[in-house]
C-alpha cells in the first residue's frame, strides 16, 4: 500500500470516521463514492482489508508487553522506520498516549503499508487511526488529533 491508500484512509476518517452520529454507507455504497472521490477499485480494496485488519485486533500482539518492556525492532522494520519516527513513537508511549498494546498495534499497521519509508506523517495518521479504534482511549485520541489538526510540533519530541 503506497501513500495513495493512506490518503485514501485520511479521506475516510476526515469524511466518515471523525463525524460523530454520521451513518456510514453501506461497503458498496461507501466504494462507490469514494470511487467519484477520484480513488481506485484497487486502493479502496486495500484500504478496506487495512482497516479490517485493524478491527481485528489479534490478542497475541503485544499481549504480553508490560510498561517496562523494552521495544526492540526487527531488520525489516529498522529500514521502513527510520530513527526520526522510532523517536515519536517512543515519545507517545512514555507521554502516555500509546501504551504497549497500542505501540505493537500502530507498528503493526504500518509495516501493512506498502512502500520504502514511512514518514513521520505516516506514523502520526496511523496512530490516530489505531486509538480511534480503541475502546477506552479516547483522552489518547483526543491528544493525538490535536497534534494531527492544530499543531506541528516536529521539533518538540526529538532532541
Amino acid at each position: 500500500m503506497k501513500s495513495d491508500v493512506l490518503e485514501l484512509l485520511v479521506y475516510l476518517f476526515e469524511h466518515y470516521m471523525d463525524d460523530e452520529g454520521e451513518r456510514l454507507p453501506d461497503e458498496e455504497g461507501l466504494r462507490d463514492e469514494l470511487q467519484q472521490a477520484g480513488f481506485r477499485l484497487h486502493d479502496i480494496r486495500k484500504a478496506f482489508a487495512w482497516l479490517g485488519d485493524l478491527a481485528d485486533r489479534p490478542e497475541a500482539l503485544g499481549s504480553t508487553a508490560t510498561d517496562s518492556a523494552l521495544r526492540h525492532y526487527d531488520d525489516s522494520e529498522l529500514v521502513r522506520l527510520d530513527s526520526s519516527c522510532r523517536g515519536f513513537l517512543l515519545f507517545l508511549e512514555h507521554n502516555g498516549v500509546l501504551n504497549p498494546v497500542s505501540r505493537e498495534r500502530v507498528i503493526d499497521r504500518l509495516m501493512a503499508l506498502e512502500g520504502d519509508l514511512i514518514s513521520i506523517e505516516h506514523v502520526k495518521w496511523v496512530v490516530l487511526l489505531v486509538l480511534f479504534s480503541e475502546p477506552g482511549e479516547e483522552a489518547a485520541f483526543a491528544w493525538m488529533h490535536e497534534l494531527v489538526y492544530e499543531s506541528d510540533p516536529a521539533g518538540e519530541y526529538l532532541h
